[in-house]
């Protein structure tokens, strides 16, 4: 009973935790529901339909959207036509055409690569590497009687974040040394049927040899929809995650970064990484690139908020969190080679260094760039606890150009998804991330929930409105979205908790992105 209790434990308890997304990948939603008419109560989408009937009557242009993810697969059949192409880049043929430093970045840029090709897949989360190199710092360290008290407290500090570090690191350890043996028992299974992909027969006629395999037998058996591959695929799914959590992103002995060959501490160091952008795991970036451009009209698949966006890759993000330094560079490749968005679905709850980061976001707004950014998905209150990278700069100033994005659902009652951050000083404006269906690596499509997912829906509507006036400013794009709101005047669910609130009281704007206001407003503005 207990090995049977604890196989359902630790198969839907832990979930990915890859970036902003909350990692569930539901297979039975609506798809498309937010591009779908507006229904106050059952469908609070974002008028994408009635936005199109005004695009009938204009000209858009294409206008560049820089995808800063984990990876993102260029060759996908329903994104490959509205993939931006380097116009100074003869591909693939070893020599940097354009002298920009990067050599044969026809699409993109991937800055967590090395020169031989290799790519960073897993890294620490970033507690993880602070508390690495703090650890040198306070080594010997005695805080009682020391005069200086800020030490003192930087100290006391790090020794709460290796207690949490150490904490996780011993918890994911545990959960990976028992279910490990479950995955075992079920590869054995298999061995004994002498098949990988048994039928609905050979697992009904299969005389379990352990008490272990005779649980997991029970287990398909009571659950009649349930086949053995799907119960493997999950087990295993659920190990590999495990392990990514004790073996890398928890674990203080693991750092990838020598991959990569560069100088990391130099935060002015730029010309480093390769030009495979898809990495080794291109579901976050494809899923996010699709919501923003998938091709329309093309009878295939799924249809992208906005029609004349070309998508620009830029790898930034591993398993694991994002590097400030990447972080930096990316914003400013993408800058630098002509996008006019950028879209920034990761996020974490420490940084490393801000200001290389500060540096880059006031270098794009500098420009004209417009940076949309999700708000992470821990049910956090992000005026009250920090979430990095942000919209804030020295000296109390604010990137005027930055949008921070909350994850909203279909129905009004519940429009703050459970997960989403939100903050009435923090968080711009709400957009659908909840059962979004998108593109994924090798030509696949599924759903996914995350204010990874919103933040493109926001992405995608500030370049349809900017594509049909483009002479606008990316200053008065932000100020369009957020004016333009469909705004919930109820009382919604408090995400984390059972609490209600007012949705007006959960962002800036106090609404929903909303496609149709949207472009009526910016007319108003030529």
């Amino acid at each position: 009973m207990k090995f049977h209790i604890l196989l359902f434990a630790l198969l839907f308890s832990a979930g990915s935790g890859f970036s902003q997304s909350t990692g569930k990948k539901e297979k039975n939603a609506t798809n498309l529901w937010y591009q779908k008419p507006f229904n106050k109560k059952k469908n609070f989408s974002i008028r994408l339909d009635k936005a199109y009937k005004l695009v009938e009557t204009l000209k858009p242009t294409e206008i560049v959207v820089a995808v800063i993810d984990g990876g993102t697969d260029p060759h996908h059949p329903d994104l490959q036509a509205n993939m931006w192409h380097n116009p100074k880049e003869i591909p693939f043929n070893n020599v940097d055409d354009d002298n920009n430093g990067y050599t044969d970045d026809t699409v993109g840029w991937n800055f967590i690569g090395g020169k031989d090709g290799q790519m960073v897949g897993c890294d620490n989360l970033e507690i993880v590497r602070l508390v690495r190199e703090q650890s040198k710092e306070f080594e010997g360290f005695k805080a009682e009687g020391n005069p200086d008290k800020q030490l003192v407290a930087r100290y006391e500090n790090y020794l709460k974040m290796k207690q949490d570090v150490d904490e996780n690191r011993e918890k994911f350890t545990k959960q990976l040394d028992r279910i490990k043996p479950i995955l075992d028992t079920m590869q054995a299974i298999l061995n004994n049927m002498g098949t990988e992909n048994p039928t609905e027969a050979q697992v009904n006629a299969y005389e379990p040899k352990t008490l272990m395999e005779s649980i997991i037998m029970g287990i398909l058996k009571q659950n009649k929809g349930m086949t053995f591959g799907d119960l493997y695929k999950a087990i295993k799914d659920q190990v590999k995650q495990i392990e990514v959590r004790a073996n890398c992103q928890y674990n203080l002995e693991y750092d990838p970064r020598s991959i990569v060959g560069d100088d990391y501490k130099n935060a002015g160091e730029r010309l480093y990484g390769n030009n495979n952008v898809a990495g080794p795991d291109a579901f976050h970036g494809t899923h996010v690139a699709g919501i923003i451009a998938a091709v329309r009209g093309n009878g295939i698949g799924v249809e992208g908020v906005a029609s004349k966006a070309r998508i620009m890759v830029v790898r930034v993000v591993p398993d694991g969190d994002e590097r400030d330094k990447d972080v930096a560079n990316g914003i400013r490749y993408a800058v630098d080679n002509g996008a006019k968005i950028i879209n920034m679905s990761f996020g974490k709850g420490y940084s490393y260094n801000k200001s290389a980061v500060n540096d880059a976001v006031e270098y794009a707004v500098k420009k004209g760039v417009l940076l949309v950014h999700a708000a992470g998905n821990s049910s956090n209150d992000n005026d009250a606890i920090g979430n990095y990278p942000n919209d804030s700069l020295p000296g109390g100033r604010f990137a005027e150009t930055w949008i921070e994005v909350g994850a909203s659902q279909q129905q009004s009652k519940h429009l703050a998804t459970d997960f989403s951050n939100y903050g009435k000083y923090n968080v711009d404006l709400f957009a659908p991330g909840y059962q979004i269906y998108s593109t994924t690596p090798n030509n696949g499509y599924e759903n996914a929930n995350g204010t990874s997912m919103a933040s493109p829906v926001v992405a995608g509507v500030a370049a349809l409105v900017w594509s049909c006036y483009p002479n606008l400013t990316a200053v008065q794009i932000k100020d369009v979205l957020m004016k333009s709101v469909t705004r919930h005047t109820g009382k919604v669910i408090l995400p984390g908790t059972k609490e209600k609130v007012k949705f007006t009281e959960l962002s800036i704007s106090g609404g929903v992105v909303n496609a149709e206001q949207a472009l009526k407003m910016a007319a108003k503005l030529q």
